[in-house]
């Protein structure tokens, strides 16, 4: 039995499909997979594009499909005085928004920007970024099923359900386990706290354009600075002008055929003219500000004194859109105010993402990319859309993250590819570069091509004293050391939570 193809063109033979639908359920997979030598290679929705989706990293092993568990289990007990949700897997993004915008709106959430399916815990676990910070630091009190067949629950969720500090302490006693099942492969988690967030009085976004290149160390180290001082609260994205078209494109293209009537045979040339128009600067930034008003324009008066001299800065929120829109779309004859009424029309529901709103368009403009608008978004892997990343954890040096961004924009050209590049400030210390190549992958060429240049870029990467973040299951190989001492620990506690390798055999962990 074959994995079905994944975006990366990269994907390992399968056995079998296992869906379990709770906590007993894969307690009794686990059992029969240790007691028939069989691995198991859990997935929560298998939306992991670019990482390599649902293949193993090995070939043999029995997918464990979570999507079946869905239920937020203390959907009862969540209220603005207690902002914690207890969820299973299976649980989306859309799910959890459509739970809260019903039963408590004053909550929200750290959204990534990728769809709507995807799953929360199965995204927080690979140490995915959201809009407000990483997700790593969302989850806690896990309840996991060890590779030895023991449910394990960490933090002071050991205590029971019922405990008062079961569901609000994220840290436990003694040593922390949690971090044991980030990009581990120890067991299964079944379920988990997910921290929420309480709806900000006043939230407005910043986007900043940077037309000379030649600036970038000084932007980033700037933006870098105000995000140790708390001023701008949420991450803030950098992006190079080939990610700022990509994430606009679909939605622009949209606007002009369905409000303007623009017909398939003018629409690439009209939209590549309306991009000329509204993004034609070399890195545009976006990050968030929220607090009460007074809280904000203070805010937004020091981002303006800090990066005025630098790029262009404008405060956008859903009321500027909405009147921007209206304004600019009534005068949609004239070329200018078509083109900014199509990029509000492309960047309303990326400013959602800030305010906790998740959406698909992210994986829709690859859809339309690749011919196959038709398509829901959890139907990326079954379309020729090719999409690999290579993505650096990054010190917080401008200078240092423009170079490394710059030498691998080279290395993209040099292989005939584009380098799609986000540069995401997401702590008060530490940035990563969030990089994709995309390519055809029904052209076996271009998907040849497109893994050269992926390998040469981890080398780089490397070559420089740094790793990804986060890595693709194909370069498994390439990120564990077996000589290294880390790594030979991490071993020794696979062997103890683990003893027959049945859970993911490879998968951030040194191989048998």
């Amino acid at each position: 039995m074959n994995v079905a193809g994944n975006v990366t063109g990269i994907s390992q033979e399968i056995s079998d499909v296992e869906r379990p639908d709770d906590l007993a359920g894969v307690q009794q997979l686990v059992a029969r997979a240790r007691r028939d030598k069989t691995p198991l290679y859990p997935v929560s929705t298998g939306l992991n594009w670019g990482y390599g989706s649902v293949s193993p990293v090995c070939a043999g092993a029995t997918l464990v499909d979570l999507s079946g568990m869905r239920r937020i289990l203390n959907e009862s007990e969540i209220s603005v005085t207690n902002p914690v949700a207890v969820i299973e897997p299976g649980v989306t993004q859309q799910q959890l928004h459509a739970f809260l915008s019903k039963r408590c709106p004053s909550l929200t959430f750290n959204v990534t920007g990728s769809a709507l399916d995807t799953s929360i815990i199965g995204n927080s676990l690979d140490r995915g970024v959201g809009y407000m910070g990483p997700r790593r630091e969302d989850l806690f009190g896990l309840e996991v099923v060890t590779g030895a067949g023991t449910v394990l629950q960490t933090g002071f969720r050991r205590l029971g359900e019922a405990s008062p500090l079961a569901h609000c302490h994220p840290y436990g006693l003694g040593p922390m386990l949690d971090g044991l099942f980030f990009q581990g492969n120890f067991g299964i988690v079944t379920s988990a706290c997910f921290k929420l967030l309480p709806r900000p009085a006043c939230q407005v976004g910043i986007s900043l354009a940077l037309s000379d290149a030649s600036l970038l160390a000084q932007f980033i180290d700037v933006l870098a600075q105000l995000k140790r001082e708390r001023v701008m609260g949420s991450v803030t994205h950098i992006a190079n002008k080939a990610r700022t078209r990509a994430s606009l494109a679909y939605g622009v293209a949209r606007y002009l055929e369905e409000k303007c009537g623009v017909g398939a045979a003018a629409l690439g040339r009209e939209g590549e003219r309306v991009l000329n128009i509204v993004a034609p600067d070399e890195w545009t930034s976006l990050g968030g500000i929220s607090g009460t008003k007074r809280q904000v324009d203070a805010a937004v008066a020091e981002v303006r004194a800090r990066v005025g001299g630098l790029a262009r800065v404008m405060e956008i929120d859903d009321a500027k859109l909405s009147l921007g829109y209206n304004i600019l779309h009534w005068f949609r004859a004239f070329p200018w105010a078509r083109a900014n009424a199509a990029a509000i029309a492309a960047v309303r529901p990326l400013n959602g993402l800030a305010t906790g709103v998740p959406t698909d368009v992210a994986i829709a403009n690859l859809l339309w990319r690749f011919g196959r608008s038709d398509l829901l978004a959890r139907e990326l892997d079954n379309t020729n859309c090719g999409l690999m990343f290579v993505s650096p954890a990054l010190p917080m040096d401008g200078r240092f993250a423009a170079d490394v961004v710059q030498g691998m924009t080279a290395i993209a050209r040099d292989h005939q590819l584009e380098l799609y590049a986000t540069i995401n400030i997401e702590t008060e210390s530490s940035m990563v570069a969030v990089t994709n190549l995309l390519f055809d992958r029904s052209d076996a060429k271009a998907m040849e091509r497109a893994k050269r240049c992926a390998d040469a870029l981890h080398a780089f990467i490397k070559a420089r004293g740094l790793e990804v973040y986060r890595a693709r299951a194909d370069m498994m190989a390439d990120v564990v050391d077996p000589s290294s001492d880390y790594w030979k620990m991490v071993r020794q506690l696979k062997l103890a939570l683990d003893p027959d390798n049945i859970i993911a055999p490879g998968r951030y962990n040194i191989p048998e």
